[in-house]
């Protein structure tokens, strides 16, 4: 995903320039195949390749060169979640990574509490109803990376989370188990209460809005990188939209649904609310 992305960067600077491939060749010591496969993300690049092609594309933001060189030297590092390479996919993996990663999640979940604000509880439910085939073993095993993902919310630059939650998706209750609802309830009150932590409920009596066309999370990394990407998910596969144009509708979109949430105070009430009425 991170040599994607920094490939996709480099081939629109490059293009900028006005310049092919073979140019790039003729005025660097990269053969035309190399430079095609690091823009396609097949390889990564070395500091000083980078340098002299950010060098042949004029690029004289140090904020941007600063950013493609930390992308370049981290995109092949290995994880904590590689611990878990037998369990999880290339794309879940991708999405750990995006979460390490970014400054900023805006996320728009209609039917499930997002992942980094489950308890480990709710996460074990939803991880065994959505993953039929799933042992008990690999559902605890699961539940164990969702709550390692979570560190990102604490560690010294934490991500900063926007969360829009439909109101539906604070019903469900696991009919075995009833103080699970109400103990995620109640881990979101106290969630909130980090400051890089937002949350917004939709209600269920909304006027038809965007969020109908489904679930999305945006990351954001640095403005100058123009990098910010969206997740999709499915019940067999993950979708990541890197195109600009349409990154930047998802953008617009959860402005729309931001602004069709209830405030935080009045969506804390809610939470509040339902929580005491399990």
């Amino acid at each position: 995903m991170r040599k994607r992305q920094l490939g996709a960067k480099l081939r629109q600077l490059r293009v900028a320039q006005g310049l092919k491939l073979e140019d790039v060749a003729a005025r660097t010591s990269m053969p035309e195949s190399k430079i095609g496969r690091v823009e396609l993300g097949r390889l990564g690049i070395k500091p000083d390749d980078l340098d002299a092609l950010l060098n042949l594309y004029n690029v004289e933001d140090e904020a941007l060169r600063t950013v493609l060189r930390s992308i370049a030297r981290h995109g092949s590092r290995r994880g904590w979640w590689q611990t878990y390479k037998d369990l999880i996919s290339p794309a879940y993996a991708d999405l750990i990574s995006l979460e390490a990663d970014a400054q900023s999640m805006r996320s728009y979940q209609s039917t499930l509490i997002p992942g980094l604000l489950q308890t480990v509880a709710y996460a074990r439910a939803t991880l065994s109803a959505t993953g039929m085939t799933s042992t008990a073993d690999e559902v605890n095993r699961l539940a164990e990376v969702r709550m390692a993902r979570q560190s990102v919310l604490t560690r010294p630059e934490p991500l900063e989370l926007w969360a829009v939650i439909h109101e539906a998706a604070l019903h469900p209750r696991v009919k075995s188990q009833p103080k699970v609802m109400k103990e995620q309830l109640q881990s979101l009150l106290d969630r909130q209460e980090l400051p890089n932590v937002s949350i917004q409920v939709l209600p269920l009596d909304a006027s038809p809005h965007v969020g109908l066309m489904g679930s999305f999370v945006l990351f954001g990394f640095p403005e100058t990188a123009d990098l910010d990407v969206v997740y999709l998910e499915n019940l067999t596969n993950a979708l990541y939209v890197e195109d600009h144009p349409e990154v930047s509708r998802y953008g617009s979109a959860f402005e729309r649904l931001r602004a069709a949430a209830m405030p935080f105070d009045e969506s804390a009430d809610l939470i509040e609310r339902l929580k005491d009425s399990i």
